[in-house]
């Protein structure tokens, strides 16, 4: 904000500026924080140009409407990869080996009345990548230092990648024990992990979504965790952030956390600067740095 601050005029909507003032407007910083960007706000700005979204996600933003009203949208990739992917590993690492638990064992002291259960391994399982876009990647090369199969489902095959490919997310979790939901938000995507795909993965499956909430049918998923379907899941994401259901916070085989992908201090600062970044090249030179495909540039 105060990096806004400093290079433009800013108006802040949750301060309710005047019609007058939004009118002005030729640029908007988002975030999926600040809920849904379409029509409805767009026709509050009719001199917006460009869109700076906060995030490599922007499924918070109605891209089809910006493409037609030719308003450009940016994101942020690149700069998180490698932190979601720490998370990724780590949140893998404490579902598996129930660490949360661990810990809250020890802080009850309940240690002296005996030892904590064993726990499940990561020893003798295949991960399956559901998306394998930059992030997706940065997790499959820390899962190689953990010496387990790794497989993955994508839209095409990447001639590139030697890990085996799925054709269907139900084909993939077939072939694991381990689903790691890593893809973009949408409509495209919406429940891409529904109850044929957990009952794929089995008994012994875990399931760990750092992706969006919209990609995993919830119920379904609860469902699964309640009755045996699957052993457990780790969860960075929900459907309607920030509740959480109260059956999944009842539940001992899951580790939930607040959407903490990207969330160091180093990592949002970076990703503020190349927000900001896009918005300074675009009135610069009319080119932003890191612009979505759906929304093409203005020509000229």
């Amino acid at each position: 904000m105060a990096a806004l601050d400093q290079a433009f005029i800013v108006h802040r909507l949750w301060h309710d500026p005047p019609a007058e003032a939004l009118a002005r407007v030729r640029g908007m910083a988002a975030s999926t924080l600040a809920g849904p960007v379409g029509a409805a706000l767009f026709e509050r700005l009719p001199a917006l140009e460009i869109v700076a979204n906060f995030g490599v996600g922007y499924d918070n933003i109605d891209v089809a409407v910006a493409a037609a009203r030719g308003i450009v949208v940016t994101n942020t990739p690149g700069v998180l990869d490698e932190e979601v992917a720490d998370l990724a590993l780590g949140l893998l690492l404490s579902t598996l080996r129930r660490l949360p638990q661990a810990d809250a064992f020890v802080r009850a002291g309940r240690w002296p009345q005996g030892p904590f259960p064993l726990s499940p391994s990561l020893r003798g399982r295949t991960v399956g990548i559901l998306g394998l876009g930059a992030i997706g990647k940065a997790i499959a090369r820390r899962l190689e230092g953990f010496a387990v199969p790794i497989a993955y489902h994508g839209r095409h095959r990447q001639a590139d990648v030697l890990y085996p490919w799925y054709p269907t997310p139900k084909a993939l979790a077939e072939a694991c024990d381990v689903l790691i939901a890593i893809l973009p938000g949408g409509p495209a995507t919406r429940h891409i992990v529904d109850a044929a795909v957990l009952e794929a993965l089995g008994p012994q499956g875990v399931l760990i979504n750092v992706a969006r909430g919209s990609v995993v049918d919830q119920q379904a998923l609860v469902a699964a965790l309640q009755t045996g379907t699957i052993l457990a899941a780790g969860l960075d994401v929900f459907d309607n952030e920030p509740h959480v259901p109260d059956a999944l916070r009842a539940m001992d085989n899951v580790v939930l956390l607040p959407h903490l992908g990207s969330a160091s201090e180093v990592t949002r600062r970076a990703m503020g600067a190349l927000m900001v970044e896009n918005l300074q090249s675009w009135f610069a030179t009319g080119q932003p740095v890191t612009p979505v495909p759906e929304t093409p540039l203005r020509a000229g």
